[in-house]
C-alpha cells in the first residue's frame, strides 16, 4: 500500500480513517464492515447515538470519541475530535479518510487516491464519485444521487467523505467546529487560500444511504443547503462575491409574485437536467430561501441555529 507523507510530498506514512455517526444503525455497521483491515487504525466519533453505535464500536475494537453534549453536535467537531485523536494514536499519519457513517467506503479507494495524492505534494483534498445505495428507492434518494454526480478534476470543494492531507489540515486549523453545515467547502476555501489544490478523481469512493423516503426530510435537507449558503456569504462573500447569486436566486424565486413563473425556470433547468431535478430546484428555492432567513435571524439575534438533521 502505498501512502503519503505528513507535511507534503511522497515520502511513506500512514492512512488512518476518521468515521462520524448519529443514530446511524445498521448503515454504521455496513460502514465498518467496509473498512475491512483499516478498522486497526479507525477513530469512530459519536454525537449523542442512542442505538447502540458506541458499543458496536467498543465490540469490533475501534478506538472511540464520544462528544459532550455539552456543547452543540456538528459534524465539522466530530470530524475536528477524530482527527486529533487520531494523530495522537498514530503521529505518522501522513493522511486521513474522513467518512460518513451512513457511507461504505470502496474496497479499492484509499490505495487509488493515496498513489495520486503521493505523487503531487500540492494536493491537499481528494474525493472521488460517492453513489447511493438505492437510488430507485424513492425520488429523493435518486435526487442525491443525481447531486453526487460532478465532473472530475481540480475542484473549489469536497464533501463529507475525502481523503485529506494532515499537513494541510493542521496547517488551516480543520474545520470550523462551530458549522452547521458546509463545513468542507470553509475549509476547502481556506486550503486553497494556502495554494493547495482539491481533486476529484473519477474513481469510486464511497456508497451511500441516505435513506430519505418523506417530503419533511427532503424540506429539512434544503434548508439545511440554505442556512449553509447563507453562512458562507456571511464568512467569505467579500473574497468570493459569486456566494452571493445563488442566495440572491433563492430569495426573489421563492417570492409569491414570482411564482407564475416558476414553469419558465423548470422548463429552462429540465432541458439541461430532466424533470425530477428541474422540480427540485424549483420548489427547492422555497426550503433554501427559509434556512436563508433561518440563519439571518439567528445572526440578527446573536444566537447559532441547532443542528439541523433530516433523518
Amino acid at each position: 500500500m502505498m501512502d503519503i507523507g505528513a507535511d507534503g510530498g511522497g515520502t511513506p506514512a500512514v492512512v488512518a480513517v476518521v468515521v462520524i455517526g448519529r443514530n446511524e444503525g445498521d448503515r454504521l455497521r455496513r460502514c465498518f464492515a467496509s473498512l475491512g483491515a483499516r478498522t486497526q487504525r479507525t477513530v469512530y466519533v459519536d454525537s449523542g447515538s442512542r442505538d447502540g453505535s458506541v458499543a458496536l464500536a467498543h465490540s469490533l475494537g475501534i478506538e472511540t470519541v464520544t462528544l459532550d453534549a455539552l456543547m452543540p453536535f456538528t459534524a465539522a467537531r466530530a470530524r475536528n475530535a477524530g482527527f486529533a485523536r487520531a494523530r495522537a494514536l498514530w503521529p505518522d499519519i501522513g493522511a486521513v479518510q474522513f467518512i460518513d457513517g451512513d457511507c461504505e467506503l470502496d474496497s479499492d479507494w484509499i490505495d487509488t487516491a493515496s498513489a495520486v495524492m503521493a505523487g503531487d505534494p500540492g494536493i491537499a483534498v481528494l474525493c472521488g464519485r460517492r453513489r447511493e445505495r438505492h437510488p430507485d428507492a424513492t425520488v429523493y434518494n435518486r435526487l442525491c444521487d443525481i447531486e453526487w454526480e460532478a465532473p472530475s478534476g481540480t475542484t473549489e470543494s469536497c464533501g463529507g467523505d475525502a481523503l485529506m492531507r494532515a499537513g494541510a489540515f493542521r496547517q488551516v486549523g480543520g474545520f470550523s467546529d462551530e458549522l452547521i453545515a458546509g463545513e468542507e467547502a470553509d475549509l476547502c476555501h481556506r486550503l486553497r487560500r494556502q495554494g493547495w489544490t482539491i481533486v476529484r478523481l473519477p474513481d469510486e469512493m464511497t456508497l451511500h444511504d441516505v435513506a430519505m423516503t418523506r417530503a419533511l426530510q427532503w424540506w429539512r435537507r434544503n434548508r439545511r443547503s440554505g442556512y449553509a449558503g447563507a453562512e458562507a456569504w456571511h464568512r467569505r462573500g467579500g473574497e468570493d462575491p459569486r456566494l452571493l447569486k445563488p442566495l440572491l436566486s433563492n430569495f426573489l424565486w421563492a417570492l409569491p409574485p414570482l411564482w407564475p413563473l416558476w414553469p419558465l425556470l423548470w422548463w429552462r433547468v429540465c432541458r439541461r437536467s430532466g424533470a425530477l431535478y428541474a422540480t427540485h430546484i424549483v420548489l427547492g428555492k422555497l426550503p433554501h430561501c427559509a434556512g436563508q432567513v433561518s440563519f439571518w435571524w439567528s445572526a440578527l439575534r446573536l444566537r447559532r441555529s441547532a443542528l439541523i438533521e433530516y433523518k
